[in-house]
């Protein structure tokens, strides 16, 4: 029998708060002030009627600063284009879930065996909460695997759609934001291949080199490699490793500049701890090392912690970025041949 959780426990998006809660609850009632300013100020930027995210310096202090969660529907939506695909193909999410749509028993029931794993923590996902969103997750999850079925479905896109699910409120803006994430933010993250995925951790293994180089040092010595440390950091873009609301901080950033955040907060983690990473004696300890940068009030003070990511690791352009990726996937496909 599945526990009663007391609503002091759940947080405002239906988790269950961690053990020593308690000692964060004044930092995010500081919080909830700087949200509140945080408000009316977005309210007066969006204005009336259709919502347009332009690309400008202003909007990115904004967006940086943290969205709303009242209004982070429509600006996760606006930034990614997720907005104008629903707007051209007013019927498409519909239609992927129709009679008509063949039948693919394979990706039925991958997808439902994961249904009872996706946030146990969470009461909107329990089948005894009203409404549950299982139902909404299922065929959010069954709509992108036939929309795109080169991908179909592989775990870590369930905790993905819970997240837009628990956000949006709305199955048709989740998958549109899916197809967002999966088909060109994040592209080939989740492909059978997973290059897009590999690619990327090498990628931060170079980052680090060039900007952390005492951790790598320590990564080389123990023959740590970066998959063993940070592929659930990148597969669920930090959900269940970094608390809820700073997740959705990094998610606002994401939406709007792209996978280059996901590079910052990974570098900041890292930079931040690397006294305590390269006093690490093997790959266990490199490992615990890697868990433990995840918590503790750094990571709690969200507001805190977004400022830190912009200016911790430094300089990053998406042009070095692109470089390194082009030398990497080379890499990885010359060791795969």
């Amino acid at each position: 029998m599945t526990e009663c959780l007391h609503p002091c426990r759940l947080d405002s998006y239906g988790f269950e708060k961690p053990e020593g809660f308690e000692s964060h609850e004044e930092m995010m009632a500081e919080y909830l002030d700087v949200l509140t300013r945080r408000s009316a100020k977005w309210s007066k930027l969006m204005g009336k009627g259709k919502v347009k995210v332009e690309n400008n310096q202003k909007v990115k202090r904004y967006v940086r600063k943290g969205v709303p969660n009242e209004h982070r529907a429509q600006i996760w939506m606006a930034s990614s284009g997720a907005q104008t695909q629903l707007e051209k193909n007013p019927d498409y999410y519909l239609s992927l879930l129709g009679t008509e749509q063949q039948h693919d028993p394979k990706l039925e029931e991958t997808i439902r065996t994961d249904m009872h794993r996706t946030f146990p923590n969470n009461v909107l996902f329990r089948n005894s909460s009203e409404p549950c969103l299982q139902t909404a997750l299922y065929n959010v999850l069954l709509a992108y695997g036939r929309h795109n079925p080169a991908v179909g479905y592989c775990q870590g896109m369930n905790f993905i759609a819970g997240y837009l699910i628990i956000i949006t409120k709305d199955e048709e803006k989740s998958f549109w934001l899916m197809d967002a994430l999966l088909g060109r933010i994040l592209p080939d993250y989740y492909s059978p291949a997973m290059l897009g995925l590999k690619m990327d951790q090498e990628v931060l293994g170079e980052l680090v080199r060039l900007k952390v180089p005492a951790v790598w040092q320590i990564m080389a010595l123990h023959d740590v490699m970066w998959t063993l440390v940070v592929s659930r950091w990148f597969i669920c873009l930090f959900i269940d490793v970094l608390p809820v609301e700073t997740v959705l901080r990094i998610w606002d950033s994401l939406f709007y500049e792209g996978s280059k955040i996901l590079f910052r907060v990974a570098l900041t983690l890292i930079h931040h701890h690397q006294a305590e990473i390269v006093q690490a004696r093997s790959m266990p300890e490199v490992c615990e090392c890697f868990k433990r940068v995840t918590q503790g009030d750094f990571t709690y003070d969200c507001h805190a912690f977004m400022q830190e990511i912009f200016r911790e690791p430094g300089s990053l352009s998406m042009a070095t970025i692109t470089k390194l990726r082009g030398t990497c996937r080379e890499r990885i496909l010359a060791e795969e041949a």
